[in-house]
């Protein structure tokens, strides 16, 4: 009978010890594995990031990350962040209309603009720069309002920005003739980086959009490599001053030739 109890007491210590072993094995390799999965997870993240021209949602990577949990993938893109950020890397993450994009740091665009070479920057003109700024702050609004207070015609700006999309309507104004109501877009975010509008400036700085430096602006609007915005042809001004830069442009082939 000892002996009998004996063998099996020993298998049972053999067995408590075995279970004990696993466990710390387990516990030994957790900590790797848990590493390798969020090298995993923000691999992933990046990649998406990457090759999207436009901001990346949550529920998005949760349809590609069928296994990981929101919290998780935000914790991943924080991380990521903060790595972009200790190494001054030259693309960074950021929370754009309800969204992340990856972008190129602006520590190193004037890199980029040497490498690039580009004369002619399309951008918004100042025209549609004032509509679109009194949209963006006084929407919903009309055609009139914003005529009213620019004290001139923009049929064609305001046709301009639709075409963009950088404007919608929203519906019309409980008046006589129910003229359209206009709003800004989620791709108005886009284009100017904002996380919601929210962050649009206070009111008082932009009181002086006119005076408002052309690099700057062409900073802040400049369109990604893959999707530009055309040139304005509805703006106003603009079809003259293409005249004005065809006539230059003829004058100085002819003093060219002239020269040969």
């Amino acid at each position: 009978m000892e002996t009998t109890e004996t063998k099996e007491t020993q298998e049972t210590k053999q067995e408590q010890e075995g279970v004990t072993e696993v466990e710390q094995s387990e516990s030994t390799q957790s900590p790797m594995a848990e590493e390798q999965q969020q090298n995993h997870i923000k691999g992933v993240i990046e990649s998406l990031l990457f090759v999207n021209e436009k901001p990346v949602t949550l529920e998005q990577f949760k349809k590609v990350l069928e296994t990981v949990f929101p919290s998780e993938i935000k914790k991943a893109i924080q991380s990521l962040e903060t790595e972009y950020h200790e190494r001054q890397s030259g693309m960074i993450i950021v929370e754009i209309a309800g969204g992340y994009q990856m972008l190129s740091n602006a520590k190193y665009a004037s890199y980029i603009r040497s490498f690039y070479k580009k004369k002619h920057k399309e951008r918004l003109s100042k025209p549609s720069l004032e509509s679109l700024a009194i949209i963006a702050y006084k929407q919903p609004v009309t055609r009139s309002d914003i005529e009213v207070i620019r004290g001139v015609n923009s049929d064609g700006v305001v046709s301009h920005l639709l075409s963009k999309e950088l404007i919608k309507m929203v519906g019309r104004k409980d008046v006589p003739g129910k003229p359209y109501l206009y709003g800004t877009t989620k791709l108005f975010l886009e284009y100017f980086g904002l996380k919601s509008l929210a962050n649009l400036p206070n009111i008082e700085e932009f009181d002086q959009l006119k005076t408002i430096d052309d690099e700057r602006l062409e900073e802040n609007l400049q369109d990604s490599q893959t999707e530009d915005l055309p040139q304005e042809q509805l703006a106003d001004g603009a079809a003259s001053q293409d005249k004005k830069d065809q006539t230059e442009i003829l004058e100085q082939e002819s003093e060219s030739d002239e020269s040969k």
